[in-house]
């Protein structure tokens, strides 16, 4: 019987992380840009007044989905659910993000607006 409740506790753990990376929501108030997956479990906030620039590109097949860290040609870190679409932010002390989303035009105007 044990073994049975075992199984059933690892069946929820994994739908329950599994959940938590369904939907990607974006957000911008007055200060921060704000990301979160799911029902926020895994999220991240960036200042706007340290956004430097702000530009639409496409990942690459292998940069996979999920939050990914990539090292190589350069580093940067990759929030992403699906597809390749995304807006990358480089902040002023030169740190890179990619933020993956349908609507990239959408995204990357509203950010502009608000950082300036």
């Amino acid at each position: 019987m044990n073994m049975d409740y075992d199984i059933v506790i690892i069946m929820i753990l994994i739908l329950i992380l599994f959940l938590s990376f369904a939907t990607l929501k974006v957000t911008i108030d007055e200060s921060y840009l704000k990301i979160k997956f799911g029902y926020g479990i895994f999220q991240k906030r960036f200042a706007l007044a340290e956004i430097g620039t702000v530009k639409i590109v496409k990942n690459h097949w292998n940069y996979g989905w999920g939050i990914r860290v990539w090292l190589w040609p350069r580093r940067m870190l990759i929030y992403n659910i699906s597809g390749f679409d995304a807006v990358e932010i480089e902040t002023k002390d030169g740190k890179i993000y990619r933020i993956g989303t349908d609507e990239p035009q959408k995204l990357e105007q509203a950010i502009l607006q608000s950082i300036k």
